[in-house]
């Protein structure tokens, strides 16, 4: 519904509104301090409808601003994405707007694997749900269980990953810079 379509039902609804209340458009007039004439072209679609018409009419009628206007409803707010599987990793993405911060539920799959330790721009904060997760940050190389979580600049050479014992899953928070590409932080292997 474009909004011009949704402007063109403001009229008849605002008459619908004034005639279930049995209220005359002298006595709107009078509650509203708009003209008789203005309210008669809102009704009739010759004059579009403002927030500063809208508002008091929604005060005399004790109505939210919404039911004059006829909002859409609040769609749902669940976030049904489908999974993404990248490098044996599985990613849930848990945001839906592009840019700012981006949030994914991902999960380890167990296996032995060497870290490639990489860059990008951004920040990550990192919170380990289920299973054990190896976590190489530039020197120091950790294992984080469920319950803990980590956080760092991502220009920093990083690398999570399974320790070889069961898989993990945990979330992982990043702000815009963090959707670039990996860069490694060192060469490929020949």
């Amino acid at each position: 519904m474009t909004t011009d379509d949704v402007l063109a039902e403001v009229g008849p609804r605002l008459r619908r509104i004034r005639k279930e209340r049995e209220v005359t458009l002298a006595a709107l007039s009078g509650a509203t301090g708009i003209s008789v004439s203005t309210l008669s072209r809102l009704e009739s679609g010759l004059r579009k409808p403002s927030l500063e018409l809208l508002l008091p009419i929604a005060q005399a009628h004790q109505v939210p601003l919404d039911e004059l206007v006829g909002a859409p409803p609040v769609s749902d707010p669940r976030v049904r994405a489908e999974p993404l599987v990248r490098h044996g990793r599985t990613f849930w993405p848990l945001s839906r707007q592009p840019g700012g911060l981006q949030a994914f539920k991902v999960l380890v799959p167990q296996r032995d694997e060497e870290p490639e330790p990489r860059t990008h721009e951004g920040y990550e904060w990192l919170y380990v749900m289920s299973g054990r997760l190896r976590v190489v940050l530039a020197e120091h190389d950790v294992v984080m269980t469920a319950g803990e979580a980590a956080e760092f600049d991502t220009r920093v050479p990083h690398w999570f990953g399974s320790t070889g014992e069961g898989p993990a899953e945990f979330l992982s928070l990043f702000g815009p810079q963090g959707e670039r590409m990996h860069v490694r932080a060192r060469p490929w292997r020949r």
